[in-house]
């Protein structure tokens, strides 16, 4: 099997996994992978993040954002444009999330746009991530793209079921700076 196939195949187990979980598994999964983020030395020196609005079985960044905000950092979040680009634009209420591709929640047009430059941390989605720090993420590639000139510290977060020994790679996948694990969370 190819690389995009295995890749592909291990997308469909892993969300297959993911589905199965209770809720309030998830929901304890969330918060301590939340308290981890937050904890980061580079999360604290950082002012400008840029994070993933959660949809389905991914972690739910709403605690994140809200404690970025508390600690007064400049939070970001991707929008979708064509031909599998994104963008980021600065969040400041919730208010400014609209409805965007794939459902998913995004900054609205007003809200400005940061150039990479301006990020000091992204956080990046994550089905699974490998010992070696490379992620398998949705399959769409956005994140490819947007990172592969990016030069600033990268973050994932894996439950631990997710960490693998190695995954599946090709040569545009680029590993996360850090992984952020939900090691001591019941099964």
């Amino acid at each position: 099997m190819n690389e995009p196939d295995e890749k592909a195949e291990l997308r469909r187990r892993l969300r297959d996994e993911l589905a199965s979980c209770s809720v309030s598994a998830l929901s304890e999964r969330n918060a301590l992978l939340t308290k981890r983020f937050l904890q980061l030395s580079q999360v604290r020196q950082a002012k400008t993040i840029l994070l993933f609005c959660g949809v389905g079985s991914e972690p739910d960044t709403r605690l994140l954002t809200e404690g970025l905000w508390d600690m007064g950092k400049r939070v970001a979040m991707p929008v979708c444009l064509p031909h599998r680009q994104m963008e980021a634009r600065e969040l400041t209420s919730w208010e400014e999330l609209i409805p965007g591709k794939f459902g998913i929640q995004q900054p609205g047009g007003n809200c400005p746009v940061l150039l990479k430059e301006e990020i000091d941390l992204i956080l990046v989605p994550a089905l699974a991530c490998d010992k070696e720090g490379y992620r398998l993420g949705q399959g769409a590639g956005y994140y490819d793209r947007y990172l592969s000139d990016y030069r600033g510290m990268t973050v994932a977060l894996c439950g631990k079921r997710a960490l693998l020994e190695r995954l599946p790679r090709q040569a545009h996948d680029l590993p996360v700076s850090i992984i952020v694990t939900d090691e001591d969370a019941p099964e």
